[in-house]
């Protein structure tokens, strides 16, 4: 147990590293090829920083922990959205008068809204071939037969437009790297500690490896917010949302078959649904994001952690 934690948070912290290293590599080859910084925002930062999630869900699903890959991504776009949003506005307001992120937040929207469907239809489909099984077993066998405000490429967390090429190159490759490392370490501890207390993969996918993976959309989203970056914070938390939500489980599905578990459906989906929806006024209505959402936020995101747990 106490060597599994120790490689838990080895893994995490090569993960963070490995993550942040890909991030800075990618931001300034973007940049040095003439994409826009805001774009860069709603892209390749939500990518780097989503990345970590990425190697985890791939991971977890080779390793026949389709729980881990799952309650990763649920837990994840709920931290995004709850934690991810809600500390940094205990330290400054998030001021988003004048970020426009309407068409991405649709996006996003209907993005969990298809996920949660779909795994409503799969579950009740297999529900029913489970029925069908078991009555073909009773019976006798048959007979045979957006756009923002631009943003300055200096506000963009690790760009540096004087960065020369071979430091670019090389925190990519550290990147590349180290994110496999760490999600091996992460994701084979993390079984192994499941194990032991005796919860489920599900249970530490939503928890210890989706706050885990969270903490690189944390610090960018802190770094934006103390710099009065509002549409670099907002966009970070929807871009990634929605890499998760489609990139993530798209790729992990081929890999291997991912069953969503009755408890997850029943309730986590929904709260990750009604956290995403809890944005829409500071999306379309334009609220500043101040310390008191702040405190309802993560005080929000403190009780799904809890009752998860209990």
């Amino acid at each position: 147990m106490g060597l599994d934690l120790l490689y838990a948070g080895l893994g995490l912290v090569i993960l963070l590293l490995a993550g942040d290293s890909l991030v800075k590599g990618a931001v300034n080859l973007s940049l040095r090829v003439g994409i826009p910084a805001l774009i860069v925002s709603l892209t390749i930062v939500a990518f780097g920083t989503s990345a970590p999630e990425l190697l985890i869900a791939i991971q977890a699903a080779l390793e026949n922990a389709p729980g881990i890959a799952l309650g990763n991504v649920v837990g994840s776009n709920t931290a995004n959205v709850l934690l991810v949003l809600g500390v940094p506005a205990l330290m400054a307001t998030l001021h988003t008068a004048e970020c426009d992120t309407r068409r991405t937040y649709i996006f996003m929207l209907l993005a969990g809204v298809s996920l949660v469907l779909g795994d409503a239809f799969l579950a009740a489909r297999a529900h029913r071939n489970e029925a069908r099984n078991g009555m073909a077993e009773a019976a006798p066998e048959p007979a045979e037969g957006d756009s923002a405000e631009e943003t300055e490429d200096s506000e963009i967390e690790g760009a540096d437009p004087s960065l020369p090429w071979w430091k670019i190159l090389t925190f990519m490759l550290l990147g590349l790297i180290g994110l496999p490392l760490g999600a091996s370490l992460l994701v084979e501890s993390s079984v192994n500690i499941a194990r032991v207390i005796g919860v489920s993969e599900t249970v530490i996918g939503l928890t210890l490896v989706a706050l885990g993976t969270s903490l690189p959309e944390l610090a960018t989203t802190v770094m934006a917010a103390l710099r009065r970056q509002a549409d670099v914070a907002l966009g970070n938390v929807i871009g990634s949302n929605i890499f998760n939500l489609l990139a993530i489980i798209g790729v992990a599905s081929f890999v291997a078959e991912i069953p969503v578990p009755d408890e997850m459906l029943g309730f986590d989906l929904w709260v990750m649904l009604a956290a995403s929806l809890l944005l829409a006024p500071f999306v379309f209505l334009r609220w500043s994001i101040n310390r008191v959402w702040g405190i309802v936020f993560t005080a929000l995101y403190a009780v799904y952690v809890i009752s998860v747990l209990i």
